[in-house]
């Protein structure tokens, strides 16, 4: 793989937070019922740090003289995280959030692989930081659904 491959999966980790971001972010706001109270909280709390993870990306990519993707180069990919019809579906909400962990968590290890075949050991060290911290997110969701799968 080349450097090329490294900035590609930049932009494509860029945009998945930012995207994240906006899904996160709606779904805490319109899920009803006391027991979305909990996923909600949740939600809210994920948002800075996804966002975060978007700004360290985007700094990575304008240390590579590139420039993370703006609303123009967006394209949505994550259906199964848009906020269901029925508000009270708080399982389908946290298969979407589980769905958008695993996408995550491929892509932040294919971007160690490029980084490490690029010898590139600054990109690879923020990969692997962030996908710590998505899979500590999915393990919460995994969690939840659980909870849901008992009752």
């Amino acid at each position: 793989m080349t450097n090329d491959e490294v900035v590609r999966l930049l932009k494509k980790a860029y945009s998945d937070e930012i995207e994240t971001v906006m899904n996160y972010l709606t779904n805490s706001i319109v899920l009803d019922g006391v027991r979305a109270e909990e996923i909600k909280e949740s939600l809210k709390a994920d948002i800075q740090e996804e966002l975060g993870h978007a700004e360290q990306i985007g700094e990575r990519l304008k240390q590579l003289d590139e420039a993370p993707p703006a609303s123009a180069d967006f394209e949505a990919h994550q259906d199964s995280l848009q906020p269901p019809a029925d508000t009270t579906d708080v399982p389908s909400v946290i298969d979407g959030v589980l769905d958008a962990e695993e996408d995550a968590i491929d892509t932040y290890r294919s971007l160690i692989d490029a980084a490490t075949d690029a010898n590139d050991p600054v990109t690879e060290d923020l990969a692997v930081t962030i996908l710590a911290d998505e899979e500590a997110h999915r393990t919460e969701f995994r969690g939840f659904r659980k909870e849901y799968t008992n009752d």
